[in-house]
């Protein structure tokens, strides 16, 4: 099939809320949701890295579970919540992860960076993770060629340390 006649097969409906904000969406069924965020939602942050789901550069949230983004077609998703890296915070207002990724300088090249922060924001939801040991276990579907692994550790570890200290708190009041 050439790509004129493949432009001109039918397209899908689907309503997708991402970043907060609905969208209604024709697209084509084959369309990923990786390549619809960088394609007409023009959503960049989340990086094409390996398209076959094993280096974790398009991770991002789907109802608040981290899913690679390249294995996802997007028709699958009508009617989910989708969160990608520039509905997590800005640079007024960074997410706890953000600023614990800068404070700790868990990214070098910064191409894996908001797949592994997206992937440690779900791994803190899920609360699996309780020491460093499985952070790195729970973290391992995210790749870094650079290899910040240790600074992307200290990061997750210290807003995990963080969210335990808040709890307490509210515990003891």
């Amino acid at each position: 099939m050439d790509i004129a006649t493949a432009h001109a097969q039918p397209k899908t409906r689907v309503a997708l809320t991402i970043n907060g904000h609905r969208h209604d969406l024709e697209i084509h069924p084959w369309v990923t949701l990786l390549d619809l965020l960088r394609g007409p939602m023009q959503l960049n942050g989340t990086k094409k890295g390996c398209d076959h789901g094993q280096c974790g550069a398009c991770t991002v949230l789907i109802d608040g579970e981290r899913i690679n983004s390249c294995l996802k077609l997007a028709v699958t998703l009508d009617g989910t919540n989708i969160t990608t890296i520039e509905g997590l915070g800005t640079l007024d207002e960074m997410h706890p992860m953000q600023k614990a990724f800068v404070e700790h300088d868990a990214y070098q090249c910064g191409y894996c960076t908001p797949g592994q922060i997206c992937s440690a924001v779900a791994l803190l939801r899920e609360g699996h993770a309780r020491t460093r040991e499985e952070i790195r276990e729970m973290m391992s579907g995210n790749l870094c060629r650079c290899g910040a692994y240790t600074n992307i550790a200290d990061a997750i570890q210290d807003v995990m340390d963080q969210e335990v200290e808040v709890g307490m708190r509210e515990a003891a009041e």
